[in-house]
């Protein structure tokens, strides 16, 4: 008798959906999200749509990091030029959602084809101080550069319209998001089972190997870059839209360190780690601001020493943990946890 993960092609072993399972709990998964915000308040979906940005944000750094092995502290930088691009168009050209939201993604991925020429030949903590640099001059043009950007006064985004009709709401706002975050991942999804993607996981293993088995680092490592750049900037222009506003001080380095963190602890090379580190780095801070409102309750004298710097220090403990105790993060406890249930009752 043929065990349940017996495959006997390679078709077969790339399928998107592995099996009809899959494909259920994907189908419930969509339901249970149709009818959220019928059942949740404002509240829930006002995080559930701040995770879906994150999502977006981690994917594409784990584009980069995850699966090609290019290490970067600048993506904050990207963001800021997708919400920046959204926020120019808006504010002075009334642009089109259309329009300005893959524009978005086309300026960053620009940006990221140009710092990812000149960073070919880095590695390591040499290409993460190149695009540390690269994230503080983003910075310092949206403080400065004031004609363009208003500098600290910051940009007012106007709501989508979509056909006359404004998603100013919360709730209007997440089915776009939802639908636009769910295509982009399964085109992730899809796009590591291609050739690119088999390309950026040999350049992550194995560069030199990869080279010599015809597989150019050159144009794999820029467009990894570019696609890497484009997602960010996509999560750059729906966070412009969503919170109506951009201002520099939105996209420093700790948005920087946050990416790094959800793509750590979720699971890096996987989109599944992208969409578990997002949400639980997203609601880590609310669940910090919940514990600090509680013991201000009972010792006010403590409250006040909790401030942001706090999450700093829990995203830098995170981080330590789960490299030190499951390097392969949330994604590696998930796969145990379905390996137990397809196993049991025994435990081998």
């Amino acid at each position: 008798m043929l065990s349940k993960g017996f495959r006997e092609s390679y078709r077969e072993d790339i399928k998107l959906f592995q099996t009809i399972w899959i494909k259920v709990w994907l189908g419930l998964f969509l339901v249970l999200f149709l009818i959220l915000p019928l059942v949740a308040d404002s509240y829930i979906i006002y995080l559930v749509n701040l995770s879906e940005i994150a999502i977006l944000g981690a994917l594409g750094l784990n584009i980069l990091t995850g699966c090609t092995g290019q290490i970067s502290l600048g993506h904050a930088a990207f963001m800021a030029i997708g919400a920046y691009t959204v926020g120019i168009l808006t504010f002075n050209f009334d642009t089109s959602f259309w329009i300005a939201l893959p524009l978005a993604g086309v300026m960053s991925a620009a940006a990221g084809v140009v710092i990812g020429i000149p960073c070919l030949r880095l590695k390591g903590l040499y290409l993460a101080m190149a695009t540390m640099v690269f994230g503080e001059v983003i910075t310092h043009l949206s403080i400065h550069w004031e004609t363009l950007t208003k500098g600290v006064r910051g940009i007012s985004v106007s709501p989508i319209e979509i056909f006359g009709y404004p998603l100013d709401t919360d709730e209007k706002f997440y089915y776009l998001m939802f639908s636009i975050t769910a295509l982009l991942l399964l085109a992730a999804k899809n796009m590591l089972r291609t050739k690119v993607g088999r390309a950026f996981i040999a350049i992550r293993d194995r560069d030199i190997a990869a080279e010599s088995m015809g597989v150019s680092l050159t144009r794999y490592k820029v467009l990894a870059f570019a696609l890497s750049s484009f997602y960010v900037g996509i999560a750059g222009g729906f966070y412009a839209y969503y919170t109506s506003y951009v201002h520099p001080e939105h996209f420093n380095i700790m948005l920087s360190i946050e990416f790094i963190a959800m793509i750590i602890i979720g699971g890096m090379g996987t989109v599944l780690g992208s969409i578990f580190g997002a949400v639980f780095i997203t609601l880590v801070p609310e669940g910090l601001r919940w514990v600090s409102y509680s013991i201000g309750q009972i010792y006010p004298v403590v409250a006040d020493k909790f401030s942001d710097d706090w999450n700093i220090a829990f995203f830098g403990l995170l981080i330590m943990l789960f490299l030190i105790f499951e390097p392969g993060g949330l994604v590696a406890i998930w796969e145990r946890i379905k390996t137990s249930f397809k196993t049991w009752p025994f435990t081998y």
